[in-house]
């Protein structure tokens, strides 16, 4: 069963960033927070941080014993937040787990939702969602959106029309 996370009906709720984290004098300050604020407010671990702009989110489930329930653990697998891609990235997985992993339905849209909730938690940071965060963004939902098709998807949400293949966006609405 997916973690209940706070998707709200019609988009994703705004990353719960203090205030105080906006205030922070330097960028490495709000970066190093920002972490450790979303780690422990969603109950995540980090199994490693990785050197490219890629992440995966996850759950791991172990069997209780003897009438005792399961266990989860939360886990990403993202950068480090050192600049405003490599945090987009760590947000973008800590917002899989906020949304909910598994409540979004078809995946190319939970990855919609997980870069919107992570686009809003950097402004709300106070850290400038740049080009370079777009152009991330729109490559990581091009490539959802290209794998649905791939794999079947016959109604791509209204949300993601902007995300397909050239040549499928004439007349697709």
């Amino acid at each position: 069963m997916p973690h209940p996370g706070v998707l709200g009906l019609g988009g994703a709720a705004r990353p719960p960033v203090p205030e105080w984290i906006r205030g922070l004098p330097t960028a490495a300050a709000k970066y190093d927070a920002l972490t450790t604020h979303m780690l422990e407010v969603h109950g995540l671990r980090v199994k490693r941080w990785r050197s490219g702009t890629t992440g995966v989110a996850y759950e791991l489930r172990t069997a209780g014993r003897r009438g005792t329930p399961d266990r989860i653990e939360r886990w990403i697998e993202a950068p480090r937040p050192k600049g405003p891609v490599s945090c987009a990235v760590f947000l973008h997985e800590v917002g899989h787990h906020a949304i909910g992993l598994g409540a979004v339905s078809p995946r190319c849209l939970e990855e919609y939702h997980a870069w919107r909730w992570a686009t809003e938690g950097l402004a709300a940071a106070g850290i400038p969602v740049g080009p370079s965060v777009e152009r991330r963004m729109r490559e990581g939902l091009e490539y959802a959106v290209a794998k649905a098709l791939r794999r079947g998807l016959r109604r791509l949400p209204s949300e993601l029309t902007p995300y397909l293949p050239p040549r499928r966006r004439v007349g697709a609405r």
